[in-house]
């Protein structure tokens, strides 16, 4: 069926996309909720690290992307989420319903959840809403094996953000495979998640292979 990905600019997106494609799902276009002038966001739903960089993947892709900036907040809390004005969810159930009409071929979302339940429910709440099917291939995977899964089959990112003991300033920029061990270690000895669920890092892809060529980082800082 015809898919819409859930971008965030980092690996577990990108990943659950080639696991839908793998899955004989086609994607057709991209969506991206981004913070705007707020900056980074504390939020329970989104990556707001990288997210400038979303429309470099899009064209790597050679997809439509569509982005909708984040209006709302973390207002509704509960485990099982309704429908709630100014919730940071409403945002997700905008974008979907336009790029739904945009393409109505579209039947299915690639969602790249792991662990986090609040998301996921959120997510589906959403679909369900919009007549939509939630593809989540990663969902309660081992971080473990999942994390060196993704390098085997060619995902190619690097770390933009740390914030876990034995993580520092150094890391920023490094390729994720440059990291795998030091992440296994530290989830071996401080319970740190090698693929980062409990934010202990975030990452942006510059190559993986549903893109039609790579990005190349010319410039950067570390803040």
């Amino acid at each position: 069926m015809d898919v819409v990905g859930l971008v965030s600019g980092g690996k577990d997106s990108c990943y659950n996309m080639m696991c839908a494609v793998d899955a004989g799902h086609r994607i057709v276009a991209l969506a991206n909720l981004y913070p705007g002038d707020r900056g980074e966001l504390d939020s329970y739903m989104y990556q707001s690290v990288g997210a400038e960089g979303v429309s470099m993947i899009a064209q790597a892709m050679g997809l439509p992307l569509y982005r909708r900036e984040i209006s709302g907040s973390s207002i509704n809390q509960d485990y099982d989420y309704s429908p709630t004005m100014g919730d940071e969810v409403e945002d997700l159930y905008e974008l979907l319903s336009h790029i739904k009409k945009q393409h109505p071929t579209i039947e299915g979302v690639s969602v790249g959840a792991i662990s986090s339940s609040y998301q996921k429910l959120r997510v589906e709440n959403v679909c369900r809403r919009l007549n939509l099917v939630p593809l989540c291939y990663l969902w309660e995977r081992d971080q473990t094996e999942l994390l060196r899964e993704m390098l085997t089959r060619g995902l190619d990112a690097i770390l933009i953000k740390v914030a876990a003991v034995g993580l520092d300033r150094t890391c920023i920029g490094r390729r994720l495979s440059e990291v795998e061990s030091m992440l296994n270690q530290l989830h071996f000895q401080y319970g740190v998640h090698p693929c980062g669920e409990g934010g202990e890092y975030e990452t942006f892809v510059i190559d993986c292979p549903l893109f039609q060529k790579s990005i190349e980082i010319l410039e950067s800082k570390v803040l």
